[in-house]
């Protein structure tokens, strides 16, 4: 099972890196710029077919994919009479909507697995069923049961009992009026809480514990919910890259020196990879447990994906979209001074600072590929 959760993991990778990728595609080809590959992988061709001008296929190495638009820069040949669908002439507002079509489309597709997650899996809840009942409480003596379900307290009905609970808590001891449902009998149940101390803290209680399990939401919670987490996730994402530096030493500390690894620390795709086989494989989970867990994973990696890929560093998509707002502010000023629009920013002559920041990227991936290997974060799953 392990195995097959990475093997999911691997899929849902790539998927999702052909989902950003057909963002650039498919506005690329709105704008009618001249798209001419989409490949799943990189290296030799194993299988390829021809739509129009654009051909599409799979290569031999599956660590990505990509998705060629003729012209990213001024030196770039483009065919006789197609000179102007070169990507470098389109408008700044063009090329931004193109560049950031694919973070876009990670951040829809992390909306979409969370509202499956709520809508069609559930999420783990405190249900309004009864599990056990202490004893000698106020709800043994009124004649609660386990595997009584309380569908409403005082005639509202439950809906989250995480929120409808806050009615016994704020009774004052004073006798609650419960419809139950026993099997298939509806019951109403009178009983009056009682104050106990729990964790230091005196609460009136009725003296009975909760089953937890999944639960679905209403359409309309859903979407709620999900744009909720996915604000959360982007909220936490942008942390989690304002201390990136900061959590480099740490990371090499884990790794050379056999530090325990921090599961909050930096994580890297073989370590994301082995944690959802870790949850797929957990025998503690349910199956719609570890799907859950599973569909969380993906879509939070999808959300801080999309957010990376948004930094204003080349050779990132955001790194070309700061190029191109900069080609903007050059044109505002130079209309401001009566000046002709200038020449639009060559961003192969940004080699050296693409070359720098793609080494550092490269070597922080070496070092989290290494760091999930020797000392692997292990969830208690």
């Amino acid at each position: 099972m392990q195995f097959l959760g990475v093997l999911a993991f691997v899929v849902a990778l790539l998927l999702s890196v052909m989902i950003h990728e057909f963002g650039h595609f498919i506005t690329a080809k709105h704008y009618g710029m001249k798209v001419t590959e989409y490949f799943l992988g990189f290296g030799t061709r194993i299988w390829s077919t021809r739509r129009g001008e654009t051909e599409f296929g799979i290569k031999a190495i599956p660590a990505g994919g990509y998705c060629r638009i003729e012209g990213m820069t001024p030196g770039d040949l483009m065919p006789e009479g197609e000179e102007e669908r070169a990507f470098y002439k389109a408008s700044s507002s063009r090329k931004l909507i193109v560049l950031g079509a694919g973070s876009f489309l990670h951040f829809v597709l992390g909306y979409l697995l969370l509202f499956v997650l709520f809508a069609g899996i559930g999420t783990n809840q405190v249900l309004p069923v009864i599990d056990s009942v202490v004893k000698d409480s106020a709800a043994q003596a009124a004649g609660l049961l386990s595997g009584d379900e309380v569908i409403a307290i005082n005639g509202k009905k439950v809906t989250n009992w995480y929120n409808d609970v806050l009615a016994i808590r704020n009774s004052q001891g004073k006798e609650l009026t419960l419809l139950v449902k026993r099997n298939s009998e509806s019951l109403t149940i009178n009983a009056s809480p009682r104050l106990q101390t729990v964790d230091g803290k005196a609460r009136y209680l009725l003296g009975i514990i909760n089953k937890v399990g999944l639960k679905r939401e209403s359409l309309p919670t859903s979407l709620k919910n999900s744009a909720t987490l996915t604000r959360n996730f982007l909220s936490e994402s942008v942390k989690s890259l304002a201390k990136l530096p900061s959590k480099v030493p740490a990371l090499w500390g884990e790794t050379v020196g056999g530090q325990t690894r921090d599961p909050n620390g930096l994580v890297g795709v073989v370590g994301v990879a082995r944690v959802s086989g870790q949850a797929i494989g957990s025998t503690s989970l349910s199956i719609s447990e570890r799907i859950s867990t599973f569909i969380l994973i993906i879509a939070s990696l999808n959300i801080f994906v999309g957010l990376f890929n948004l930094l204003p560093l080349l050779p990132l998509d955001g790194g070309h979209m700061a190029v191109a707002i900069a080609d903007e502010v050059r044109a505002f000023i130079a209309r401001r001074r009566g000046r002709p629009r200038p020449r639009a920013i060559d961003v192969t002559l940004l080699a050296p600072v693409t070359m720098v920041v793609f080494v550092i990227l490269a070597a922080l991936t070496v070092l989290l590929l290494v760091a999930d290997i020797v000392n692997p974060v292990v969830l208690n799953l």
